[in-house]
């Protein structure tokens, strides 16, 4: 406010509404407004004296910290101020926080476990590499069989079941092919029916002697053969304790390997009634009615008993 007079009143409460708080306004009678409750350097006019709440008020730097200050009740609004220390208690007391748990796995607050985190991702991986090997497994178990259902389920009314599959053997049943023995044979180039040997499994022991030079021979005509194809000519016969062999003519055409006859019982030499056994060979067939020659030939090694023939599927 400038200095002066304005043309107002000249009351210093009047020029300067704070005039009360200085010494010089109180002297030229400036009070306070109704109700200001003192001020700095003016008197309160309602003073409210507390010997306990006087004895809190300290010089600044003179507090000291630790000490329990004595109980007082507010009783009415006080300008000095009152530091929080002073309450009783020494200060606003602190919230306790909701307990914090301990880990299961004896560390401190409330955090995963660990180790059992561990545990449970090794179990997982564990599950999907098993879970994967037997999805390869079962694929590889499968292809064989895929063609057989399958075919089945894609028509879409029902699938067949493992214990109603068809198996191979069940679709294509065994054939009962032709059987031969001394009796029905063909001989020539001196070999003839012989019962002296024993051990011969054909009716009455007959068999085949005097297969011992070249030219002797036997033929075999076989009838009722299903289709063309290989097929395994089974022969029991006998050798007198050493190796021989034979060639086979199939329908007038000779085969590339020859009819061995090799001492498989382990007879001793000249024991014929201890050589006896059995042997097989392929042979090219064609359906119907075939011709099968057992000869010997140049470079053979001729000299057995033959007791048995029958074929089976090659």
């Amino acid at each position: 406010m400038a200095p002066g007079n304005n043309g107002g009143s000249t009351t210093p409460e009047d020029d300067d509404p704070f005039g009360y708080l200085y010494a010089d306004g109180q002297a030229a009678g400036a009070t306070p407004p109704e109700g200001a409750g003192g001020g700095y350097g003016y008197p309160n006019p309602r003073p409210s004296y507390n010997p306990v709440r006087a004895n809190q008020i300290r010089t600044v730097g003179e507090r000291q910290y630790g000490q329990t200050q004595p109980t007082q009740a507010y009783q009415q609004p006080n300008a000095h101020y009152q530091a929080p220390e002073t309450m009783p208690g020494g200060g606003v007391p602190s919230q306790p926080g909701p307990p914090t748990a301990p880990m299961r796995g004896g560390g401190r607050g409330g955090g995963p476990n660990t180790k059992a985190l561990l545990i449970g991702a090794v179990a997982v991986v564990a599950a999907v590499v098993i879970g994967i090997g037997v999805a390869m497994l079962s694929n590889d178990t499968g292809d064989d069989k895929g063609g057989e259902a399958g075919s089945a389920a894609s028509g879409g009314s029902q699938s067949v079941q493992p214990s109603e599959k068809p198996s191979k053997s069940a679709s294509a049943a065994p054939v009962d092919l032709p059987k031969t023995d001394a009796k029905a044979l063909q001989l020539s180039g001196g070999t003839s029916v012989a019962t002296d040997v024993q051990g011969a499994k054909a009716d009455g022991g007959q068999y085949v002697a005097g297969f011992n030079k070249v030219g002797a021979s036997l033929t075999w005509t076989v009838s009722d053969i299903p289709k063309d194809g290989a097929y395994k000519l089974h022969v029991d016969y006998g050798v007198p304790g050493k190796d021989s062999d034979a060639t086979i003519d199939v329908n007038g055409k000779k085969q590339s390997r020859p009819l061995n006859m090799k001492n498989f019982a382990g007879a001793k030499e000249g024991d014929w009634e201890s050589g006896w056994t059995n042997t097989w060979a392929i042979v090219q067939l064609t359906k119907g009615t075939n011709a099968i020659t057992v000869s010997c030939e140049q470079g053979n090694k001729c000299d057995a008993n033959f007791d048995r023939m029958w074929l089976t599927q090659g």
